[in-house]
């Protein structure tokens, strides 16, 4: 009965995709891309077999060809550049022709987990997919880079892919907690801007559903009900850890005070409209704000 499960491939298994695995294990055979012994000791423990490749070296991924018909894409794009040259190698591997054999299938489903940083500043106005991508920086710019050669390559190969638009991920060992430990600053009120979480369980279970129920080259904000102002998210993880609130300060001070990464996400404000993930995924989220989160977890452990 296990010999007769589809296969599917799991590129860049890091932590959300490694808590969709028991799940995905009792309806496909899973192979995981794996750049070093490290990580496909990692991917064996967790019941993925490990296939040695590096989506930085073209000549390593010659064995993804044919491999498996249905695929999750995670990996993230290289640290430099306005293109995801990654995302390039993969496809590329993916097209070529397979092997006869017991590996020589096709993709057929895809799904790929990217950001909503692709809107860029919206002004804090709530936000849509059809909204057009206005990336704001590089980092941006590669992942909106990466959602274009997907799509092209769904619609050249037929192939059923979701985008799935994920804003800031949280679980209880993902919070904030050494930024607001520090006194790091952050903004007035009246000048904040607002963000958006997701917790991984839920962009977990996303992943699994949009494999299934996702339509073809549909994108998804995966974000959870309630956007906060960025000061607002650290005040509440601040209160559960019983550690003092973040000091606030000017727009024009934070710009002294914050990491060129923090002020990034800080000049970008936008709250994300989730209704598509509700509506055509039928997701049911088990931490629709935060504050469910909070107030049933303890953050320090």
């Amino acid at each position: 009965m296990f010999k007769n499960r589809p296969r599917l491939l799991i590129v860049g298994c890091g932590d959300v995709l490694a808590r969709a695995v028991p799940w995905l294990a009792r309806r496909f055979r899973l192979y995981g891309t794996a750049r070093t012994g490290q990580a496909a000791v990692r991917l064996r423990a967790l019941g993925v077999r490990p296939v040695a490749a590096d989506l930085d070296r073209r000549t390593t991924l010659r064995r993804l060809g044919g491999i498996a018909d249905w695929v999750v894409h995670s990996a993230p794009p290289a640290a430099q550049g306005s293109c995801d040259g990654r995302t390039g190698r993969l496809l590329a591997a993916l097209e070529r022709r397979a092997k006869p054999g017991i590996l020589a299938q096709r993709p057929r489903r895809a799904v790929y987990i990217g950001t909503s940083g692709i809107y860029g500043d919206c002004h804090g106005t709530w936000v849509g997919e059809c909204q057009r991508p206005q990336p704001g920086n590089e980092r941006a710019r590669r992942r909106a880079h990466a959602e274009q050669a997907l799509r092209a390559w769904a619609r050249r190969r037929a192939v059923r892919l979701s985008l799935l638009r994920a804003p800031g991920i949280y679980a209880t060992d993902r919070l904030p907690l050494a930024r607001v430990a520090r006194g790091d600053v952050c903004v007035l009120p009246e000048e904040d801007s607002y963000s958006n979480h997701i917790h991984a369980d839920d962009l977990a279970r996303t992943v699994c559903l949009a494999l299934f129920r996702g339509r073809a080259l549909r994108a998804y904000n995966v974000s959870d009900d309630l956007p906060l102002r960025m000061g607002d998210w650290f005040d509440r993880v601040a209160d559960q850890a019983g550690l003092p609130r973040p000091p606030r300060v000017s727009r024009a001070m934070a710009q002294q005070h914050l990491s060129p990464a923090m002020l990034s996400y800080l000049n970008e404000s936008r709250r994300l409209d989730n209704g598509r993930l509700g509506r055509e995924l039928r997701v049911q989220l088990r931490y629709p704000t935060v504050d469910h989160f909070l107030k049933r977890t303890d953050p320090q452990g």
